[in-house]
C-alpha cells in the first residue's frame, strides 16, 4: 500500500511539472484584455454576438485554439491581431479585443465576441446587442 502512494505522488508531481513547463496549467485561466495605445478616428456599427463554450479549444480562423476566457473577436474583414475596441452601445461599456477568427456567420452582424469579452460589455443575457467598433492599432482601417 505505501509503494502505491508514493508511485501516485510521483505521477501526480509529474504531472503537475508537465503541465508548468506546458502551459497546460494556465491554458483554461481568464486571460487579459489587450492594450489600446491609440484609436482610430473611424468607427463602424453594428450587431455583435457573442460564442462560447462549445467551441472552446476547436481551431480559429489563424490556427489558435478557441478559448472563451481570452478577449477575442471573429470578424470578416480585419486583421488577424488587429486589436479593436468594442462599445456596448445601449450601457456604453467596451472592451478591447484581438481579432482570430473570421465570422459573424448571421446575415446583419458584425463582429462575434468571446465570451470574456461578451461578459465584459454585458453582451451575455441579451445575446446581441448594437456596438460601435474602432480600430486600436493602425493596421487596418474599418
Amino acid at each position: 500500500m505505501l509503494n502505491l502512494s508514493k508511485n501516485c505522488t510521483k505521477t501526480i508531481s509529474a504531472l503537475f511539472i508537465f503541465a508548468a513547463m506546458t502551459g497546460v496549467a494556465h491554458a483554461g485561466n481568464h486571460q487579459e484584455e489587450p492594450p489600446c495605445k491609440k484609436l482610430t478616428h473611424k468607427v463602424k456599427s453594428g450587431e455583435a454576438s457573442w460564442y462560447g463554450k462549445y467551441f472552446q479549444g476547436m481551431p480559429t480562423a489563424n490556427g489558435e485554439e478557441f478559448n472563451a476566457r481570452a478577449y477575442t473577436a471573429a470578424n470578416q474583414e480585419m486583421r488577424f491581431n488587429t486589436i479593436a475596441k468594442v462599445t456596448n452601445a445601449e450601457n456604453g461599456k467596451s472592451v478591447n479585443v484581438r481579432i482570430n477568427d473570421r465570422g459573424p456567420h448571421v446575415k446583419g452582424r458584425i463582429i462575434d465576441l468571446s465570451r470574456a469579452a461578451a461578459n465584459e460589455i454585458g453582451l451575455i443575457e441579451t445575446g446581441t446587442a448594437e456596438v460601435k467598433i474602432q480600430i486600436c492599432s493602425s493596421q487596418q482601417p474599418v
